[in-house]
C-alpha cells in the first residue's frame, strides 16, 4: 500500500470482507448500510434501507405491533435495539448474547447471535455499526449434554459427573422439590417390604 490515504473503495473491499453481517444501522436501528454478509441475511439494498431491524428480519414482535420494530412491549427488553441505543449515546456494546424469535414459512424460529454496537459519527450523523455474530451451532453443541446411562449423572465440561439437580443448579439456577409420579409409586408399593 502507498503513503497515500485509502480511498473509499480500499474501505468498501474491507468492510466487504467482514464474514459476520455488519450492519450500519441509527438509533432507531434503521438500515443505512450494510456489508455483503449483512446484505445477504437482510436482503437487497433497495428492499431493507432506512427500514428497521426487526420489520426486515420478521421479528414476532415486530409482527405484533401495527407500528412495527420497537413498539411492542416486549421490545423494551430487545438486546440489539437496546445494544443499538446505548452506542447510539456514546457506549460501545461487545458480544451481548441474544435470541430472537424469527417468524418464517414454516413457523418460528429461535435464532441465537452475538450482538456488538459501536458509535461513530459520519458527515454530522450519529450512526452504529452494528455486528451479528450466528452462534446457533454453538448453542445446539452446548444444549447436548453427556448422561450417563446408568446414574443419571452429567458430565460438565471440566469432566466432573454430578447430579442433573446439581448440574442445572449451578448452569441455568434451577432449583428441585422431589415428588414421586404415579407410575413409580404404583411400583413402589408393589414391592414387597
Amino acid at each position: 500500500m502507498n503513503a497515500e490515504k485509502p480511498g473509499n473503495d480500499y474501505f468498501r473491499t474491507l468492510f466487504n470482507a467482514i464474514p459476520s453481517p455488519v450492519v450500519i444501522v441509527d438509533q432507531d436501528v434503521r438500515v443505512e448500510d450494510a456489508n455483503v454478509a449483512g446484505f445477504a441475511l437482510l436482503g437487497r439494498k433497495e428492499a431493507v434501507y432506512r427500514r428497521r431491524g426487526g420489520d426486515i428480519l420478521n421479528c414476532i414482535h415486530a409482527l405484533e405491533s401495527p407500528e412495527g420494530c420497537g413498539h411492542d412491549a416486549d421490545c423494551a427488553d430487545c438486546i440489539i435495539r437496546n445494544s443499538v441505543v446505548k452506542a447510539a449515546s456514546g457506549s460501545k456494546v461487545t458480544r451481548m448474547r441474544t435470541r430472537m424469535e424469527l417468524k418464517g414459512e414454516s413457523g418460528t424460529t429461535n435464532v441465537y447471535l452475538l450482538v456488538t454496537a459501536t458509535p461513530f459519527s459520519l458527515e454530522g450523523r450519529s450512526l452504529v455499526l452494528l455486528q451479528l455474530e450466528d452462534i446457533n451451532e454453538l448453542v445446539a453443541l452446548k444444549s447436548l449434554l453427556p448422561i450417563c446411562a446408568w446414574c443419571r449423572k452429567i458430565r460438565d465440561d471440566d469432566q466432573y459427573w454430578q447430579t442433573v439437580e446439581s448440574y442445572l443448579k449451578k448452569h441455568a439456577d434451577i432449583d428441585f422439590s422431589h415428588a414421586i409420579c404415579e407410575e413409580c409409586l404404583a411400583k413402589m408399593l408393589e414391592k414387597p417390604a
